[in-house]
């Protein structure tokens, strides 16, 4: 699978602390953020019809390009990979769903308490009792997934942005059961885990890039919804899903996951990169979207940080605009109140699609 810099596609890794000098962006400086615009704005109280299919469908690509140089990860991606063993067809694979906050390695439970949490797969093999955790997150962490950097020497905003698959042997208990979860949700075989491995790697090659954002009309469950996002918790719900259809039958358990939502009217298509920012562009808005994302730049002192805070309190409240960059397009969002929100909330394990499937 993907790593950080130049090694390119087929390697898989873990989550480590490697550093690397760059245009990282501070985690910790953005997802307070992210939770002081969510409280600050609840208390707040047409494009081409052609391309109105909501939920927009994310785009799949035929090949995951290389990073980069520019790119650089704070915390290396998958610095202890391995690849998907091949397992017996006859073994029994103990499947486990694992939840832990995010940046727990850095800041233990600290955003556990406001539920924002990552999430894994881990795996047990009967026959040989060794474990293995499969994960997918970003590449250079998530600032850079989320807001665009602006170089000078470039006209149009300049995205590191790359999401990708990770697998390694072990489990780190600790991680995930201090804090968070570590529990069992189905056996499989090992043909069937044998046949996940396949999709996976099809799956990590075509979804290259990470979305933050679920964007819908409000926070009704009926409302309509108009970008899905695409992060850890979406991966992991896409491998339960192909399981089931593999044959797999879920423990009935609650299962909680983290959205970020956005909140707007119907979304404005403005154009690819080409067309905003190019030659023949529109320079207004080309303008206007630089400006929306400035505030989100990184490296900022505490006075700058504080003034970035109430500028996009501005764009986003006061003004009720939002760019969203999706599928490598830009729109446009009208937010709506409460604009923002944080969820922990209850999607279902699925139900066993194939009960003829045998080998269990």
């Amino acid at each position: 699978m993907a790593q950080a810099g130049g090694a390119g596609a087929g390697a898989w890794g873990r989550r480590g602390a490697g550093a690397g000098a760059g245009p990282e962006r501070a985690p910790w400086r953005w997802a307070p953020a992210l939770l002081w615009l969510a409280a600050a704005t609840a208390a707040a109280a047409a494009g081409d019809p052609s391309r109105r299919q909501w939920p927009v469908p994310y785009k799949r690509f035929s090949f995951r390009p290389e990073p980069d140089p520019y790119c650089q990860a704070k915390y290396t991606f998958c610095p202890t990979g391995s690849p998907i063993p091949v397992m017996k067809d006859d073994d029994v694979i103990e499947v486990f769903r694992l939840q832990a906050p995010v940046w727990e390695f850095k800041y233990g439970d600290l955003l556990g308490h406001l539920k924002i949490m990552h999430d894994a797969i881990g795996f047990r093999s009967t026959l040989t009792e060794k474990n293995y955790t499969m994960e997918w997150y970003e590449l250079f962490q998530l600032g850079n997934c989320t807001f665009p950097h602006l170089r000078p020497e470039m006209n149009a905003p300049f995205w590191c942005n790359q999401g990708a698959a990770c697998f390694f042997e072990g489990i780190d208990d600790n991680h995930w059961k201090e804090n968070g979860t570590l529990v069992l949700v189905a056996t499989i075989s090992g043909g069937m885990f044998n046949k996940m491995a396949k999709w996976v790697k099809q799956d990590n090659e075509t979804g290259i890039y990470y979305e933050t954002w679920t964007v819908q009309a409000s926070p009704k469950k009926e409302a309509e919804k108009w970008f899905e996002s695409y992060d850890c918790s979406k991966f992991v719900l896409r491998t339960y899903e192909k399981l089931a259809e593999l044959g797999a039958d879920f423990k009935k358990i609650e299962t909680n996951y983290t959205r970020i939502f956005l909140y707007s009217g119907e979304p404005t298509y403005l154009g690819n990169e080409t067309s905003v920012f190019g030659p023949t562009g529109n320079k207004t808005l080309a303008l206007a979207i630089k400006k929306f994302y400035y505030p989100f730049k990184p490296h900022l002192s505490t006075k700058e940080f504080l003034l970035s805070l109430l500028q996009i309190f501005d764009a986003v409240v006061i003004h009720r605009e939002f760019y969203l960059f999706y599928n490598f397009e830009y729109w446009f969002l009208p937010m709506k109140s409460p604009f923002i929100k944080i969820t922990y909330e209850e999607i279902p394990l699925p139900n066993r699609k194939n009960r003829t499937l045998s080998g269990l």
